[in-house]
């Protein structure tokens, strides 16, 4: 695995696709950054990725929900196995035309402990150039999410393959019962395309009380939308 930041990362995959055959697969740490990416760059053949990423078996996926989704229940095509991560047949998730921002609602059935995030997007600007964690909470809309501070936020590259990882601030990421990934902008594309979300970690022994639903609003107001252009990029944490 070799971690760094986002550009420093995109720079190793260039440089690893122009010496294809001279690169070492074992690679090496580049850099620690707070919002660092990691190629997932080892055989899986010899690695049980798919036991590292399985806590998709651990989402409560009748209740997840994502606001400005353009087909509604489409969010819970993006969860699945390590191995099918780059299957599209079910389609993506997709953000309503003229409105990249996405709010993706996680409840899990037991507490889990995340360790790395992988998002699949889409080509043409599609994919998703950022994303904000919060965690343990049910009352955040778009409002609250621009209001809030993240537990954790990440600048993400245009990941078509799923050769890359987020590392979380894993410390932070215990006993983690609902997860919100908010999405605010894309690399430039009229809407946002999401193909796959994993989730590396471990679940816990406690399952969850079920919670109800709680449904928002299924357009949103544009008002309530801030748009890339429109506001100051947050430094990263």
């Amino acid at each position: 695995m070799t971690c760094g930041t986002v550009r420093e990362v995109q720079e190793t995959l260039k440089w690893r696709e122009q010496n294809r055959g001279s690169w070492c697969a074992s690679g090496a740490t580049i850099l620690w950054a707070p919002a660092m990416a990691c190629t997932h760059s080892h055989d899986c053949s010899e690695h049980d990725c798919a036991s590292a990423w399985s806590l998709y078996k651990h989402i409560d996926l009748p209740r997840v929900w994502a606001l400005n989704e353009a087909v509604e229940g489409s969010a819970k095509n993006v969860f699945r196995s390590w191995e099918s991560r780059l299957d599209t047949s079910n389609g993506f998730l997709e953000s309503n035309d003229d409105d990249p921002e996405l709010l993706l609602f996680i409840p899990f059935t037991s507490d889990v402990k995340i360790k790395s995030v992988s998002v699949i997007g889409a080509g043409d600007g599609h994919s998703p150039s950022r994303m904000r964690a919060f965690l343990n909470r049910q009352d955040i809309d778009f409002s609250t999410a621009a209001e809030m501070n993240p537990v954790q936020e990440w600048e993400l590259a245009e990941n078509l393959q799923g050769t890359l990882e987020y590392q979380t601030r894993y410390a932070r990421f215990q006993s983690v019962a609902t997860l919100i990934l908010h999405f605010p902008e894309n690399f430039g594309a009229d809407g946002t395309w999401i193909s796959f979300i994993g989730l590396k970690g471990e679940a816990t022994q406690l399952k969850r009380d079920a919670v109800a639903h709680v449904v928002y609003e299924a357009l949103p107001n544009p008002a309530d939308h801030r748009l890339p252009a429109e506001s100051n990029v947050p430094s990263i944490l």
